[in-house]
């Protein structure tokens, strides 16, 4: 067993279990509708923007505010997605399967990873269908739409890396989940007593995906989430490690 055999099993076991399809589902309704009402507020001030000095365009007003708000709703979400990775296994006590297969720790968790990885692809094309059915009767700023999707990508596998982690420490899915979504949520305000400077502001999963919402591609924001990704991948592995010697 690979690492994509490992990956393609999580894949299939999400779009086996109900709950996948029904978030993917509440997802695309909650965002249809804020699509369709910023699309809206874009038609009712449209006649106004020729007269402004530095208007904004469609991208602004509409594709931005939608790739915002999927973070916080994918905030919520994730955690729901991602708290089986491994505490299912602990709880059926199937992990020990797998530490008898010729597989390493690193093995165990890439494969799982990847497997959440693919997933987040698929809804990353979901959303990016909405602001690209624009294209059909206006233009946008591609570039700008490209960086707010390149830092939703990297903000949901920052989220998956952090859920990850916390399904390992618990067999119980339900403590997994509000274990990752209290951290999720840390990592979103936790500048918000540091006055947006310093150590804190750089911690802040929110400042960094603002930036690349404006259409700022600074290879800080990318390393930023590359880090957390790679830090509590790093700490799965150890988790697990810890576990297969203790048993």
């Amino acid at each position: 067993m690979t690492v994509l055999a490992i990956a393609g099993r999580e894949l299939r076991s999400l779009f086996l279990s109900p709950l996948a399809w029904t978030l993917l589902a509440v997802v695309s309704a909650i965002l249809g509708y804020m699509f369709s009402a910023q699309v809206d507020f874009f038609l009712q001030i449209q006649p106004r923007l020729p007269g402004m000095p530095n208007a904004p365009g469609a991208t602004e007003i509409i594709v931005a505010p939608l790739l915002g708000n999927a973070a916080i709703v994918l905030l919520l979400i994730m955690p729901l997605l991602t708290m089986r990775l491994v505490s299912d296994e602990l709880r059926n006590q199937t992990l020990s399967l797998l530490f008898s297969a010729p597989l390493t720790m690193s093995d165990i968790v890439f494969g799982k990873y990847v497997g959440m990885l693919g997933f987040i692809a698929i809804l990353v094309v979901l959303i990016a269908l909405m602001p690209l059915s624009l294209l059909a009767g206006g233009r946008l700023d591609m570039g700008m739409v490209a960086s707010g999707l390149l830092g939703l990508f990297l903000m949901l596998a920052a989220f998956s890396a952090v859920g990850l982690f916390m399904s390992t420490l618990t067999a119980q899915p339900t403590i997994a989940a509000v274990s990752t979504f209290g951290a999720l949520l840390l990592l979103w305000i936790i500048d918000w007593s540091g006055q947006g400077a310093g150590v804190l502001s750089y911690l802040s999963m929110l400042r960094h995906y603002e930036a690349l919402l404006r259409g700022i591609f600074n290879s800080t924001d990318v390393i930023y989430y590359l880090l957390v990704i790679a830090g509590f991948i790093v700490l799965s592995i150890r988790r697990l490690d810890s576990y297969r010697l203790q048993h």
